[in-house]
């Protein structure tokens, strides 16, 4: 075996070659390492600047947010072979968003999420009438609600939060009180999307605040989401009219259609019930934040959870898509049933159903609603 002898000149460009090297490593292991929000511009409304902020962990977990109303545009998240796939609906663009009939994808809802009962009700004898927008009902805010206006959006500390801020005035949309409404994105480094309400009012108003993504763990891989395994930690449900508006009675879900309390499959009963499934179950929980509902689509191996402060959740089976959307993503069309919502609120029409838990907001009085969706796989 010959041996080779390196003179000093040349160990010493050697070692400075390797330093490079593992410079160069260290460097892109630490970018990998680190969180990000990355900004794209998209588009202009009513003459403001619309922004899509992407943010990324270190997991590779993607999670994007306009400022248009506050809308997800995408959870990009791993299945149980490692690949990414986008598991919320949406759209390629804001002309997408903007379109007449979309329903809400993605998006904040409020002042008042889900159905007040012909838009009207009472605070300390004053009768209010909120916007009218859904056979003669009042439905996630009105004709404008949060999810059609531009929110204030700046991104926190840290490369894994950002805050929307807005100012609804006095009288908008039919509420009394000037309402300020923080609320918090927050995609953490275990993939889970932290959202946090905050609102406060100068006047007594009543308020429901929720998010409207629609999922398919699939990915687009599946056109329904009937073998999605759901569990909702929930033994009673408010039932409805044929207005959709809840008849103000207590129902127990055992042994009816709408029972989740175990793993079951969304299509095993769906037809028992007229259009699907579009009702708030009442969740086994006291106070404070608390793990009250899981989604497991086999295929794919994704996992999601959903933990809230909320008393209810309406579980929405994506009756109302008709497959006529323009400008879904990757062309995919949206045909009944093909996503669910899982919306962590207060009850629909609380303000005229003294039995339910109230959604009066007093002045000097702070709101606070938490809700966290945790993906992972099995």
């Amino acid at each position: 075996m010959k041996k080779y002898k390196i003179g000093s000149f040349s160990l010493f460009i050697f070692l400075s070659i390797f330093n490079m090297a593992c410079s160069f490593n260290n460097t892109n292991k630490n970018t990998m390492d680190t969180a990000t929000i990355t900004t794209k511009d998209f588009g202009t409304f009513e003459g403001k600047r619309i922004t899509e902020y992407t943010l990324t962990n270190v997991a590779g977990m993607q999670v994007g947010i306009i400022n248009y109303g506050g809308i997800l545009t995408k959870i990009i998240t791993k299945d149980k072979a490692g690949d990414f796939g986008d598991v919320i609906t949406g759209y390629d663009s804001l002309e997408g968003y903007l379109q007449k009939g979309n329903p809400y994808f993605g998006a904040l809802i409020g002042r008042y999420a889900n159905r007040l009962a012909k838009g009207t009700y009472t605070i300390d004898g004053i009768t209010y009438h909120a916007a009218l927008n859904n056979n003669g009902q009042s439905l996630h805010g009105g004709l404008k609600g949060f999810d059609k206006v531009v929110w204030d959006a700046v991104a926190l500390p840290g490369d894994s939060s950002l805050q929307l801020s807005y100012k609804s005035i006095d009288g908008e949309e039919g509420y009394p009180g000037n309402l300020q409404v923080q609320v918090v994105y927050t995609l953490t480094a275990n993939n889970s999307i932290k959202i946090e309400y905050t609102a406060s009012s100068d006047k007594n108003t009543v308020i429901n605040f929720t998010n409207h993504a629609y999922f398919n763990l699939s990915a687009g891989k599946s056109p329904n989401i009937y073998e999605h395994i759901v569990q909702l930690k929930a033994d009673k449900y408010t039932p409805v009219d044929t207005s959709l508006i809840p008849t103000g009675a207590l129902l127990d879900v055992k042994g009816t259609p709408m029972d989740f309390t175990t793993p079951k499959k969304v299509g095993q009963d769906i037809d028992k019930v007229t259009g699907g499934y579009d009702h708030n179950w009442v969740l086994n929980k006291g106070e404070g934040l608390a793990e009250i509902a899981s989604v497991y689509e086999p295929n794919s191996g994704r996992y999601l959870t959903v933990a809230t402060t909320e008393p209810g959740i309406q579980f929405y089976t994506g009756n109302f898509l008709t497959g006529n959307l323009t400008g879904t993503k990757k062309g995919i069309i949206y045909n009944k049933h093909y996503a669910l919502t899982l919306e962590t609120q207060h009850f629909p029409d609380s303000p005229n159903q003294p039995d339910f838990p109230s959604t009066l907001l007093k002045p000097g009085e702070t709101y606070h609603q938490t809700t966290v969706f945790s993906f992972s796989t099995k």
